[in-house]
């Protein structure tokens, strides 16, 4: 399949501006230098910026001084935007922008301070999983605090032949409520779902492996979060399933973890990758801006 590179083109043609997309030494990820999003990006760029995606699965942009606005303009030229269930941690004036931190403000939490607290790959648990994710670091911390993400790719491409032959055809079911409770438990400024964001996120059914709309290339597709059974499998099965499929898409050789530097602006591919946050010390403030892309219908 190729892959496909066009988006929308901005009004007005841009100065081209001079980057460089640098390889980490890992499995996985890119760093993006030079760019600034702030300044008008040009359909040129914007298609070096979406190869660069499609290939590495992880670009960080470095020193990204943007407002809100241009976070949220420069995440639209890859789709429309999600809100997220959790409105209580919405950016002010900015609805598509869900705060990740763990500060507290008169004793209220200003945002999510326990996302990603187990492997997963953004809001898989609806019917249009997310195309990617664009967290923006606002203030971090002086240790902890860090990022990382496992390539399903490569997740998918080591399983024995015969084990992929197993789980190609199968589907499996994704529930946001899977772990919230026991979130909440622990996590007292995680708030109490009301019915109505209960029925925004019912469970979805999804293949237990994907294909990448713009690739073509395979990639696993479960989570240790959000995936709660393999539809049409005794429970017992299913659980042994999922338990072997979560341990081996999280090994070592499939993973790049990210220290995170004043100003990153980080964007992945929900399609291609699962990502965990490492925890930060709960006496040191973190706090991330992130917008999400909405996707396409697995298949």
């Amino acid at each position: 399949m190729t892959a496909v590179l066009s988006r929308a083109t901005p009004a007005a043609e841009a100065p081209a501006q001079h980057f460089e997309v640098r390889p980490f030494d890992a499995p996985v990820g890119a760093e993006i230098v030079g760019l600034d999003i702030a300044e008008p990006i040009n359909a040129a760029d914007f298609q070096r910026i979406h190869r660069a995606h499609l290939d590495h699965h992880v670009l960080v942009f470095r020193d990204q001084r943007i407002t809100p606005a241009q976070h949220i303009d420069f995440s639209r030229r890859f789709g429309p935007l999600e809100i997220h269930v959790l409105h209580q941690f919405q950016l002010k004036n900015h609805p598509e922008i869900l705060i990740v931190s763990n500060i507290k403000e008169n004793g209220e939490p200003i945002g999510l301070g326990d996302a990603g607290v187990y492997w997963h790959s953004d809001i898989s648990y609806k019917p249009h999983p997310s195309l990617g994710s664009l967290l923006h670091a606002q203030e971090l911390p002086s240790e902890g605090g860090d990022t990382l993400f496992a390539d399903q790719h490569l997740a998918w491409e080591a399983l024995p032949a015969e084990l992929q032959q197993r789980i190609l055809p199968l589907k499996a079911e994704h529930s946001y409520l899977a772990k919230y409770e026991e979130l909440r438990a622990k996590n007292p400024w995680r708030p109490k779902l009301s019915q109505a964001q209960i029925d925004q996120v019912a469970p979805a059914v999804q293949p237990v492996v994907r294909t990448h709309p713009e690739t073509g290339r395979k990639a696993l597709f479960v989570s240790e979060h959000f995936t709660t059974r393999i539809v049409g499998l005794p429970q017992d099965e299913s659980d042994a399933l999922l338990a072997e499929l979560f341990a081996h898409s999280v090994k070592p050789e499939f993973v790049y973890r990210h220290a995170w530097a004043p100003h990153d602006l980080v964007f992945w591919d929900n399609r291609s990758l699962m990502h965990l946050a490492a925890g930060t010390p709960d006496h040191l403030r973190r706090r991330l801006n992130r917008t999400t892309i909405v996707g396409d219908t697995p298949f």
